[in-house]
């Protein structure tokens, strides 16, 4: 029979309250000690904020060049290229570029995704560095000094291509003698040339 607090047409399931607050609290624990190494008493890491590359990303020193790999080359060394910061291999420039300036990558390196807002006399301090820049590259510019390097350019070339007429001309002289052998012997059997002739 049912007890007095219960009705027999009651179908509702009825949980076990003090058993589930002790799941739920020896799961809490685990959680607390999976992440006690990332951060202390819930506190956020405090991270960088993103700034330019101060170095150039090498894509092209191993470009076209071939190694023998083992079973015993490191990581490393395998084909593609080899990011230190997250030790993982990327097969292609595309998406090493893409790794490297994704949030993972950043994040190892201590830096979040945020920028660092200028303010209006960075801004005005880095347009007037860029029209230094561009002054400095107009005066380099001496338009009589690049005129003469035209001059002495088509030089060398108008040389070289007299050079090679020569060296031309004297290989057609010597292709008589190349055959080798007596030309009325040559003429009997029916070797002469190939139908030039010498004007």
């Amino acid at each position: 029979m049912a007890d007095k607090g219960q009705r027999p047409d009651d179908h509702r399931r009825k949980w076990d309250l003090s058993e589930y607050e002790k799941a739920a609290k020896m799961r809490e624990d685990v959680e607390k000690a999976m992440n006690r190494d990332r951060s202390d008493d819930g506190e956020k890491v405090k991270r960088d904020l993103l700034r330019t590359r101060d170095y150039k990303v090498d894509l092209d020193s191993r470009l076209g060049k071939s190694t023998v790999i083992t079973k015993n080359t490191p990581q490393s060394a395998t084909g593609g290229y080899y990011c230190n910061v997250c030790d993982c291999v990327v097969k292609d420039s595309i998406n090493f570029l893409d790794h490297i300036n994704g949030k993972k990558h950043q994040r190892n390196m201590g830096m979040s995704m945020k920028v660092e807002r200028s303010s209006l006399d960075q801004v005005k301090a880095r347009f007037n560095m860029n029209k230094r820049k561009m002054e400095e590259k107009k005066k380099d510019y001496d338009f009589d000094q690049r005129l003469a390097e035209l001059k002495e350019e088509e030089e060398r070339a108008k040389e070289y291509k007299k050079e090679k007429r020569k060296e031309k001309k004297r290989k057609t002289d010597d292709d008589g003698d190349e055959l080798g052998g007596d030309p009325a012997m040559m003429a009997l059997m029916g070797f002469s040339g190939f139908g030039g002739s010498k004007k």
